[in-house]
């Protein structure tokens, strides 16, 4: 059985970045999640840990969701290359040269809002990295030339 969202639902999944749209039945994310979903796959990382990253409740969704959507787009992009994430067999709102310009002006203020919310994730990561090496002992040592 599929999964249906409320108003509700709608409403806080459309606040995430890396959302473009949203209906009853459907989640349509941007291109620039969908390219970082895929690697981010790559490198290792379990397919719900990366809806987790990205800031989605993933209670909302039944477990095989997201290693079958991760596996629609490879075979997406393995048949038309990363730019088949944008063509029509991908999401229809994200079809690349037939985008009115409030499409556009959309998917850019989505981009934006995704690369503040990465920038912020990478800020805290680097601080905790931080806070933990600070007990460390520093290594003074500095190479001449």
């Amino acid at each position: 059985m599929r999964t249906t969202f409320s108003k509700d639902d709608i409403a806080e999944l459309k606040k995430n970045p890396c959302v473009f749209d949203c209906t009853e039945k459907s989640v349509y994310y941007t291109h620039e999640f969908k390219q970082r979903a895929l690697q981010l796959q790559i490198e290792g990382v379990r397919t719900k840990e990366i809806w987790k990253r990205a800031g989605f409740d993933v209670h909302k969704w039944k477990d095989e969701y997201f290693r079958c959507t991760l596996r629609d787009w490879r075979k997406v992009v393995e048949r038309y290359g990363v730019e088949g994430l944008t063509n029509p067999g991908g999401t229809p709102h994200d079809r690349g040269t037939d985008r009115t310009s409030k499409d556009v002006i959309k998917r850019l203020e989505l981009q934006v809002k995704y690369l503040e919310a990465e920038n912020d994730f990478l800020a805290k990561l680097r601080a905790k990295r931080a806070e933990s090496n600070s007990g460390r002992a520093k290594s003074t040592i500095f190479s001449e030339r």
